[in-house]
């Protein structure tokens, strides 16, 4: 039973990874940019959920405000730091996304106190019954919204005309735009997706933890962005791989290797691991 136990969390720690690193593999497909300022979005994801949660005891309500004002965030970053950037290296983009982080994470500290908030009434902490397995309601929610948010994202890509834009314009922008598609409102677009997912996510996170503080999304970048590298750079579907793989490793490697290494380390140990035998990525050809 504690085989499947740990099954189920990892599950649950690979979907909040697949809802951030999504986001982060969307980026960089569409313009070739390490998107380092997503796990600032994450963090301020979750200060949204538990802010209007407690002020107004709605965690639905919570979930929708912040996918918009995240999503709205993100889209600001492409217009105010990254569309000036274009013309750049890459690198130079990379280095205003990991100054934008910092700044993030310090305007969250002064804002919102050194601390962090908790919620004051935290919702979906009742319990379900599952193969003799209790799972929180949290973490149910979590699984579901990443499966639900995922899966529509998809469908949007294959089967709709805004999701042939958008891969047309991954796969040959300069070609897509001489066809009549508004390559700028198609990365607004991109960047509002990928922002509310990890919206989402940060919500979930806070109310996993019940706590959500300025530094939030320190680990979660480092691992959000080697697990797009694992996935293939820019391969929405072999990220979900490596973050579900992430997931499962963590939540066994703290049972079986627990008295070696912490949690971080053990996530950390695996990917230089796979990344020394395949540099190019589990899911991608060499």
């Amino acid at each position: 039973m504690l085989f499947f136990e740990l099954f189920m969390q990892g599950l649950v720690q690979g979907s909040i990874y697949a809802l951030i690193a999504v986001g982060l593999a969307l980026v960089y497909g569409l313009l070739r940019v390490l998107h380092v300022a997503h796990a600032g979005l994450f963090t301020l994801g979750g200060y949204c959920g538990v802010l209007v949660t407690n002020a107004t005891g709605s965690l639905t309500l919570a979930l929708v405000v912040a996918v918009i004002i995240v999503g709205i965030a993100g889209m600001a970053i492409y217009r105010l730091c990254y569309q000036p950037l274009l013309s750049q290296p890459p690198y130079i983009a990379l280095i205003a996304s990991i100054g934008l982080f910092i700044a993030m994470e310090e305007l969250y500290r002064l804002v919102f106190g050194p601390y962090g908030l908790s919620f004051q009434d935290p919702p979906l902490q009742g319990s379900v019954s599952l193969l003799d397995m209790h799972l929180k309601s949290a973490e149910i929610i979590t699984m579901l919204a990443a499966v639900i948010l995922i899966g529509g994202l998809g469908l949007l890509a294959k089967r709709t005309r805004i999701g042939t834009a958008w891969r047309a314009t991954v796969t040959a922008p300069e070609m897509a735009e001489s066809f009549g598609i508004n390559i700028v409102m198609v990365r607004y677009l991109n960047f509002f997706i990928g922002s509310a997912l990890a919206a989402v996510a940060g919500v979930m996170v806070a109310l996993l933890n019940n706590l959500v503080e300025p530094t939030m999304g320190s680990v979660a970048s480092y691992k959000a962005l080697a697990i797009i590298v694992l996935g293939g750079l820019g391969n929405v579907p072999g990220t979900l791989g490596a973050a579900l793989a992430l997931g499962l490793i963590e939540s066994y490697g703290t049972i079986y290797l627990g008295d070696l290494l912490d949690r971080d380390a053990i996530a950390f140990a695996f990917l230089i691991l796979v990344l020394i035998m395949r540099p190019q990525g589990l899911f991608a050809r060499a």
